[in-house]
């Protein structure tokens, strides 16, 4: 059984979360999803999330090839979700290729293409110019 653990914000919810979500579940038996807490997306964008954590929680857990859904609420903490979390592998998105090599020593580091030509950010700079 093949435990697969990813990471990331999913904001303003949109085709890319999607489909990265998607191919990280095709390596999975079981898929394991950390969200960024509200004080930790602050923290990494400067701004606060459109939606809560708890609702996007509650979004990414609706997913039915989404197995758990937990709060990240630190990057330092990577090391230990992963072993709390008993993850075979790490799946991140190529943007933060390399940036989590060193967890190679305990599970599998893969980083799967982003869905191109669609971010959080730009979707949330068209709305504001609407």
């Amino acid at each position: 059984m093949k435990r697969i653990l990813t990471f990331g914000t999913f904001d303003v919810f949109h085709y890319g979360h999607l489909k990265i979500l998607e191919r990280a579940a095709n390596h999975a038996d079981e898929l394991i999803v950390g969200v960024s807490s509200d004080a930790l997306n602050y923290k990494k964008k400067g701004r606060n999330p459109v939606f809560s954590e708890k609702e996007r929680m509650d979004i990414i857990s609706s997913l039915n090839f989404v197995d758990d859904v937990f709060l990240e609420e630190s990057l330092e903490l990577k090391r230990e979700y992963i072993l709390k979390h008993k993850a075979d592998c790490l799946i991140m998105g190529c943007d933060w290729a390399g940036k989590f090599d060193e967890f190679n020593d305990i599970c599998e580091v893969m980083y799967l293409p982003r869905t191109p030509d669609i971010s959080t950010t730009e979707i949330i700079e068209k709305i504001k110019t609407l």
